[in-house]
């Protein structure tokens, strides 16, 4: 299991709202900061904490992924015709990680990425081990039919907690879904406000 992981919920607690919208998220009942001193933190933030905040809930939402890992990623959006904020979330929701999060097949992000990890997702009828790997218009997605029973899927599809996005085609009876575009930012069901166009200002400074 990943370090990172067992400290998800510290990422809420240190930006101040619940990153992934759960019931249980500790941010919920205690909106400041962890620690001693978490609740005497609050000041104004200064226009780069307020980039630096934006970009950390970015990366926190999805995954908590390295430094080096999304620096990469906002690299490639810059590189890419078109506008930077707009390209940075259509590569993060093109993450194999991300797509399988949004068929609500598995109840977290950080659970998603382990589950890729362990063999069970297939693309195209082929297995992929790795989380980061970029799905593209079309490709469908499934899980191996032996892993289809595995407790936390099923609890997954059965919860409320989140609905399917527009740019996903999900047929939870075969336990697959395709992945139909990428997405616009007002599309993407964030439970926070985001704003990567403050990332962009961050990594451009």
């Amino acid at each position: 299991m990943s370090k990172r992981s067992s400290v998800k919920y510290k990422i809420s607690r240190r930006i101040g709202q619940s990153l992934w919208g759960r019931p249980k998220d500790p941010s919920n009942r205690r909106s400041y900061g962890p620690g001693q001193h978490g609740a005497a933190r609050k000041r104004k933030l200064s226009d780069f904490g307020t980039q630096l905040l934006a970009k950390q809930k970015l990366k926190g939402y999805y995954g908590n992924m390295t430094e080096r890992q999304f620096r990469k990623i906002y690299q490639e959006a810059v590189r890419i015709k078109g506008d930077t904020s707009e390209n940075l979330v259509g590569l993060l929701e093109r993450r194999l990680d991300a797509v399988l999060y949004r068929m609500c097949i598995v109840p977290t992000v950080f659970a998603s990425r382990q589950f890729i990890n362990h063999g069970h997702v297939k693309v195209n009828g082929k297995r992929v081990k790795i989380p980061s790997y970029r799905v593209c218009a079309g490709d469908v997605i499934e899980i191996k039919e032996k892993s289809r029973q595995i407790p936390m899927v099923l609890e997954a599809i059965q919860s409320p907690e989140r609905d399917v996005p527009d740019y996903m085609q999900v047929d939870v009876a075969n336990f697959k879904g395709t992945f139909l575009r990428v997405p616009k930012f007002q599309e993407i069901p964030y439970p926070v406000q985001m704003e990567p166009n403050l990332v962009v200002e961050f990594y451009s400074r």
